[in-house]
């Protein structure tokens, strides 16, 4: 991280000296074009000649007004994951800011819980680098206007308000997925993400309601602006029993999030264009838990593998 300068009236100009880079850069024109045409690797890579290893980079002729990590919960998806390197690499480098990418993969064989990868990401992250800013993406949004701000402000923000996908409006107002941004003390008020949502669905609504319960207001930009489209995909297979944790999330919030979690990591990559963190999320110890407490009573459908 460079180190901040004062120079006084009669102090010599140093031979390099940081500029802090502008909080909206010149160079953002509005609409960007998004190619979803497959490409390689080796060509992403020849795209963006100076990056560090393991997709980090900053700008080099002003100091980044932010260090933000890029949060990628992720399995199963390298077509996505190429055209998202390439979109967003040239992104994040225009609104000159510190960042890299992290790409958290979930193992075979488990049920895909995107909030816990989340929450690894966050912690694994930190091991690394001092950022202050995590945003966490869906590998299959790609954001059509260099006007929507990868940073964090003083409110949590819910970045892809208007998806190609929903004719570009919010679906609700509590909405807070696809991306979002937070601060690294926003994420620790809240106990992080929730470690329990095996499966798609309601982990959304949950991390909005930690949000609500710790007087945090979700903040957006205009539609015309947090715009994005979506990669075509195959869902992942539903929660069943979503409503009951929701149900019970008020009481379990403050055990059930950065304060508990457990996991296994198998491996990390440094690859040019991200760091690639491949993790074992140990589903069947979380589910006994689970069952210990008792509140899968009405929910018979969640398996266990002994």
């Amino acid at each position: 991280i460079h180190k901040k300068q004062v120079i006084l009236d009669n102090d010599p100009i140093p031979d390099v000296f940081y500029l802090f880079c502008k909080e909206k850069p010149a160079n953002l024109t509005g609409k960007i074009i998004v190619n979803m045409e497959d490409i390689k690797m080796e060509e992403i890579e020849k795209l963006y000649p100076d990056l560090e290893i393991g997709g980090h980079w900053m700008p080099k002729d002003c100091e980044a007004n932010h260090r933000v990590a890029i949060i990628v919960p992720y399995r199963n998806r390298e077509p996505h994951l190429k055209i998202f390197l390439r979109h967003m690499h040239g992104l994040l480098r225009k609104q000159e800011i510190d960042y890299g990418i992290f790409v958290v993969e979930q193992i075979e064989n488990q049920t895909f819980n995107r909030a816990k990868l989340m929450n690894v990401g966050f912690v694994e992250a930190l091991k690394v680098y001092d950022w202050q800013c995590f945003i966490f993406h869906d590998v299959d949004l790609l954001p059509e206007d260099d006007r929507n701000l990868y940073t964090c402000p003083e409110q949590p923000r819910h970045m892809s308000v208007a998806i190609d996908k929903f004719k570009y409006k919010l679906t609700y107002p509590g909405l807070f997925g696809g991306v979002t941004a937070l601060t690294k003390e926003q994420l620790e008020t809240i106990n992080g993400f929730p470690n329990v949502y095996w499966g798609w669905g309601a982990e959304d609504d949950d991390i909005a309601r930690r949000l609500r319960l710790n007087n945090l207001t979700i903040s957006r930009y205009p539609e015309n602006i947090a715009k994005y489209k979506m990669i075509k995909h195959q869902p992942e297979p539903k929660n069943v029993c979503k409503d009951v944790l929701y149900n019970k999330m008020e009481q379990r919030y403050q055990r059930d999030g950065l304060s508990n979690l457990n996991y296994t990591v198998l491996k990390i990559e440094k690859n040019y264009l991200f760091t690639k963190i491949i993790v074992d999320l140990l589903e069947n110890e979380s589910k006994k838990e689970l069952f210990k407490e008792g509140i899968f009573m009405n929910c018979t459908k969640l398996k266990i593998k002994y």
